[in-house]
C-alpha cells in the first residue's frame, strides 16, 4: 500500500497573510512585538503584577499581552511597553526590495549584545500565543 503524503503549503513567512487577514503584516508585528514584551518580562523574572506596574496597565491586559491576545493593543503602546521594559525602539524606513503579495512590508528585529561592542540582529519570528516556551534566538 502506498504511504500518501500530507497536503501542505508553504508559509510565506506571516501566517496573517497566509491566512487572507487583512492588515496582515500590522498583525505580524504586533505578535513579534508582544512576544518581545512577554520575553523580556521572563527574562527579568517580574510577575505579571510587576510587569503591569512597569507599564502603566492592570495585571488583565498583561495577561491579555503575553497569551498573544492583542486586540486593543496598538503599535504605538507595544513600542512604549518596550521603552518601559528598557528597551529602544528603532524604526527604520526604506524602499522594498523585493515586491510581496502580502502588502507592505513591516519587519521586527531584535538586536542582542552578543559581546563587547558586538551586536547580532534577529528577525523574531514567534508570537506569544503559540511559542511560550523557552527559546533562544
Amino acid at each position: 500500500m502506498a504511504k500518501k503524503t500530507p497536503r501542505h503549503e508553504v508559509s510565506s513567512g506571516n501566517v496573517f497573510a497566509d491566512l487572507g487577514l487583512p492588515d496582515a503584516p500590522e498583525l505580524h508585528a504586533k505578535a513579534d512585538l508582544a512576544y518581545e514584551i512577554s520575553r523580556t518580562i521572563d527574562q527579568r523574572g517580574l510577575t505579571q503584577a510587576e510587569a503591569a506596574e512597569i507599564l502603566g496597565v492592570d495585571q488583565p491586559k498583561v495577561s491579555a499581552l503575553v497569551r498573544g491576545r492583542l486586540e486593543g493593543f496598538s503599535l504605538e503602546r507595544l513600542y512604549r511597553f518596550l521603552n518601559a521594559l528598557g528597551k529602544d525602539v528603532e524604526i527604520v524606513v526604506r524602499p522594498t526590495s523585493v515586491p510581496r503579495s502580502g502588502g507592505p512590508g513591516i519587519r521586527v528585529l531584535t538586536i542582542s549584545r552578543s559581546g563587547p561592542g558586538r551586536s547580532a540582529a534577529k528577525t523574531a519570528r514567534r508570537s506569544p500565543a503559540s511559542k511560550r516556551g523557552k527559546a533562544t534566538r
